[in-house]
């Protein structure tokens, strides 16, 4: 249950509160950018953002798909939790959001860009112009910063609380100079398949990642400007992994795990790095914690302020992160819990092919996929990966220091019997905590019960 927070005394105003600036990407890769190791994308924006604050290296989303993965961020509640458990899904209407808890003590709290939050009493936000709402234009025109410099100087007797949303680099890869980036002189990750076309694909991703990193210059350029700087807690985070396949739609690392950088002058110290597990459901009750409210009741998850404050270097035990493929697919429930030194998944229908309906039909006139399943007929290395992504075990386990790829599943192995068998254990009881039965949750007809009832 919702309860309303009080009013602030004097001491407490908007003077005292710091602002809240949020930049967010879209389907960016975590490990693209050049702070958490990316060998490729130019993104000085973004590394000077690092220097400058605290950056998170185990960060997650709960679900790797752009509507459940911004309700998480929105509300503070797991999917489950907050209705929004299917992509193109709505939380459950009487949920509160951010845009209710931060008004409630006084902040001005907006968005502008990609929106996917719905229903409005929901996500009561401000709409702020600037940045393009629509995440699938091929001919995206720039950024208008002016709105976005308005909302700042605005009322500077109350605070503000600001999500910025690019729509890159989600597909299609149209914007930025992919000449910058020659497709036979890039080191590709592990991850992706050696095709001509594969390169070209990923040399256009790789502009669009440094298309956003402009934008986040230019908006942090207009945070400057307008004499916010000083009094402003920043936050980026990449979002959830591309739309190569492996990454966005899966619960393996290059899915759920989002880039999240922190800057807070005079409160977070530059240059600082953390370990501590968070996810996106901690960020609500950590910015209400920060704008000085009450703990907030009935949510998910957890403030991590004493992270940000360099007083604790650690935060949750386990995170959890979840799938469902319809309506993106043909029904393949997912489910993961991880910890800080293993990453467990359980595919819940493991007979059933993996079918993403956008990668199959070559969405947005890729031939990547359809080239590189051709080079799979005579190459062992593209054959690993086509088959990895298709044909899933029932269980999952992976050591996070020292399998980085997930190409080694440690599943079966007797060795770590014990630590596989707490994973479970955990993974169960969240999925009680969330009345989640799994497989009958990924199907067409409750995808729909649910959405219209929302």
């Amino acid at each position: 249950m919702w309860t309303a927070f009080p009013v602030l005394s004097a001491e407490n105003s908007a003077t005292s509160r710091p602002n809240i600036l949020f930049i967010m990407a879209d389907d960016c890769t975590y490990s693209e950018i050049g702070c958490f190791g990316g060998q490729n994308a130019k993104t000085p924006n973004i590394d000077k953002l690092a220097d400058e604050g605290l950056i998170f290296n185990r960060a997650y989303v709960s679900m790797a798909m752009c509507v459940p993965a911004r309700h998480e961020l929105y509300t503070g509640l797991y999917p489950m939790e907050s209705g929004c458990a299917w992509n193109h899904g709505r939380s459950k209407p009487g949920t509160k959001s951010i845009f209710h808890y931060l008004t409630d003590l006084g902040y001005r709290v907006g968005i502008s860009g990609k929106k996917h939050a719905s229903p409005k009493e929901v996500f009561p936000y401000i709409n702020v112009p600037g940045f393009e709402e629509n995440c699938v234009l091929a001919n995206e025109e720039k950024e208008d910063i002016t709105g976005i410099k308005r909302f700042m100087e605005e009322k500077n007797d109350e605070p503000f609380c600001l999500f910025v949303c690019s729509t890159s680099p989600h597909a299609p890869w149209t914007l930025g100079d992919a000449s910058a980036y020659p497709p036979a002189e890039l080191k590709l990750p592990a991850h992706l398949g050696d095709t001509p076309e594969v390169r070209e694909a990923y040399s256009r991703y790789l502009a669009e990642v440094t298309y956003f990193d402009r934008q986040v210059g230019e908006v942090l350029k207009t945070l400057e400007e307008t004499g916010n700087a000083n009094n402003t807690v920043v936050m980026l985070s990449t979002e959830q992994g591309w739309q190569f396949s492996g990454g966005k739609w899966t619960n393996w690392d290059l899915g759920v795990h989002t880039g999240l950088i922190a800057k807070w002058p005079g409160k977070i110290k530059p240059g600082s790095e953390t370990g501590a597990l968070v996810q996106f459901a901690d960020i609500t009750p950590t910015f209400v914690d920060v704008a000085g409210g009450e703990e907030v009741p009935a949510v998910s998850g957890k403030s991590f302020l004493d992270v940000l404050l360099g007083k604790n270097e650690k935060h949750r035990k386990y995170v959890y992160c979840m799938h469902n493929n319809v309506p993106e697919g043909k029904p393949y429930p997912i489910r993961a819990v991880i910890s800080s030194e293993y990453h467990y998944i359980s595919n819940l229908l493991p007979d059933s092919i993996y079918f993403e309906k956008h990668l199959e039909a070559g969405a947005h006139g890729e031939v990547w996929w359809e080239r590189w399943k051709e080079k799979a007929n005579t190459s062992t290395r593209e054959k690993y990966l086509v088959e990895r992504f298709y044909h899933r075990p029932a269980e999952e386990f992976y050591a996070v220091e020292t399998d980085k790829e997930q190409f080694d599943n440690l599943a079966g192995n007797p060795i770590f019997e014990r630590e596989l068998e707490k994973h479970q254990n955990a993974l169960d009881a969240w999925m009680k905590t969330q009345n989640d039965p799994g497989v009958p949750v990924d199907t067409e007809s409750e995808y729909e019960k649910r959405y219209w009832e929302n």
